[in-house]
């Protein structure tokens, strides 16, 4: 490894350690908000099993996601924001109405 780059590495967790106990502030901050699944479900009226039905998925994964224990992620995430945006063409693509 070239010493340059072996330097900026070093550098890079003296900051990392800086940061994570509270010596230095973080250049960029991200905050995931999770998607209330219970609450989509709820709004096109479905049971806990029709719903994970529609969406492909096993009802205890749903009943996670309803009881927080676990949170959607990747395309799961992504299709329940659809379902909430767009609840009529969510369930006409997918077949349910």
């Amino acid at each position: 490894m070239e010493e340059n780059l072996f330097n900026e590495l070093v550098s890079s967790l003296k900051e990392a350690k800086a940061i994570k106990h509270g010596e230095a502030p973080a250049s960029r901050r991200f905050t995931v908000t999770p998607i209330d699944v219970k609450a989509v479900r709820a709004k096109i009226g479905l049971t806990q099993s029709e719903f994970a039905q529609m969406i492909q998925i096993s009802t205890r994964t749903l009943q996670n996601w309803e009881q927080h224990r676990r949170n959607p992620t990747g395309p799961a995430a992504a299709l329940l924001k659809i379902v909430a945006a767009e609840p009529e063409v969510a369930l006409r693509s997918l077949h349910v109405a």
